[in-house]
């Protein structure tokens, strides 16, 4: 149901917009114009949309381009509450198991055991092999930014394509957790204790942040780095959170009725 005319703007409107009811300002059949935006209109479409009923031609407005805050806040038009319940089950399972890696010991590699390690394996190996490309150092490297990037392109594309910041902010936390599974890796560097994929600790070589570090003369820092690196992992798993919540939040006031619905 409409509290504003779709096409002059006018309020209010008839309580009971059932055919043939129009809007007092300009005449449009309401309930016409709300069968042609569900079956035409294609949600956040750059061009105008026409439709015609009954030789009448209604032009809907092109939208303006989302700023920063309503890319990241976005909510649909339509929430249905199962999916209501279901994400806010999900951010809560997240949220827990964010803690419980948040809270493992970076220094002695608890992280290396949780489900979680063995998918970002894979893009850190991915990531070696992309990157080899540009040259050794960067193959080294791009282990690393494999499995960061690989998240990071997840979480841009449920955002900026699909406009859906709640996906967005779970590729988030994806981050977020491989910043934590990085952590142990930069930490170990300086005095390697960690078991490779070789079967072999760093100091019989294949430690990729050992000659990192070594060729950047950073070593000494290694540990430093390993726990900044942690906390920086923390923040974002926390930021997802919150985000996440955020959006429930608007979420939860629209299935209350803040937000217009058409019936």
């Amino acid at each position: 149901m409409f509290t504003r005319c779709p096409k002059c703007g006018h309020a209010p409107l008839p309580n009971d917009q059932s055919l043939p009811a129009s809007c007092p300002a300009c005449g449009v059949i309401l309930a016409k114009v709300a069968q042609a935006l569900k079956q035409d209109e294609e949600p956040f479409a750059p061009e105008v949309k026409r439709s015609r009923h009954s030789g009448q031609s209604i032009q809907l407005r092109e939208p303006d381009p989302l700023s920063i805050t309503e890319l990241l806040l976005h909510v649909p038009q339509r929430v249905d509450a199962m999916n209501f319940w279901l994400r806010l089950a999900l951010l809560a399972g997240f949220a827990v198991w964010g803690v419980l890696l948040i809270g493992q010991d970076y220094r002695t590699g608890e992280i290396g055991s949780s489900f979680l390690h063995r998918p970002l394996l894979v893009f850190h190996e991915a990531g070696h092999v992309v990157f080899r490309l540009f040259g050794p150092w960067m193959m080294v490297l791009g282990g690393s930014l494999g499995q960061l990037i690989m998240p990071a392109v997840l979480a841009g594309a449920l955002l900026l394509r699909n406009r859906d910041p709640y996906g967005a902010c779970i590729g988030l936390w994806l981050v977020g957790v491989s910043l934590l599974d990085l952590a142990p890796y930069m930490y170990d560097a300086l005095q390697p204790r960690l078991m490779l994929l070789s079967g072999m600790t760093g100091e019989q070589g294949g430690h990729d942040w050992i000659f990192l570090f070594s060729s950047l003369g950073l070593l000494p820092n290694a540990q430093l780095i390993g726990a900044l690196t942690h906390k920086l992992g923390a923040i974002t798993v926390m930021t997802a959170l919150a985000w996440g919540a955020w959006l429930l939040r608007l979420q939860h006031a629209q299935l209350d009725g803040a937000v217009l619905h058409e019936e």
